[in-house]
């Protein structure tokens, strides 16, 4: 059967700052720099999910399904502090990188589209010149 991608991107303005516990401030002020200051972003979490298009929908996945994950999973994002609002960046396990967050968010999405569809790839960009992809490949 064919496979098409549905792309369902999400917006919100969001601050984090990196900080590893771990570290001496000395530490963390030479490898974050200036980042180890809050600072707000507009962020832009794009969401891929490819799967068979049912015949009797003309969909791949269901978008309210979706839409339901990312609002409970994003819930507060937005004006929101990510290290505050994300328990594993709050208890120091996890700094705010794009990385991490797409990651993070695609973990947690993976079970929330029904089966034949999947989630492929949670991009997260904090800027138009800066984002990552989760996973890689």
């Amino acid at each position: 059967m064919e496979q098409a991608r549905l792309v369902r991107t999400v917006r919100f303005q969001a601050r984090h700052h990196y900080h590893n516990p771990a570290w001496s401030a000395e530490e963390n002020a030479r490898v974050f720099g200036l980042q180890t200051d809050s600072h707000a972003h507009d962020w832009r979490v794009v969401v891929h999910v490819v799967g068979p298009v049912d015949p009797s929908t003309g969909w791949c996945c269901d978008l309210g399904r979706l839409d339901d994950a990312l609002g409970r999973l994003l819930d507060g994002w937005d004006g929101g502090d990510l290290n505050a609002l994300i328990p594993e960046v709050a208890e120091g396990v996890l700094r705010p990188s794009t990385e991490n967050l797409a990651r993070w968010i695609y973990r947690r999405l993976e079970g929330e589209v029904a089966a034949p569809a999947a989630v492929r790839t949670v991009e997260v960009h904090e800027s138009d010149a800066l984002g990552s992809a989760y996973p890689a490949g």
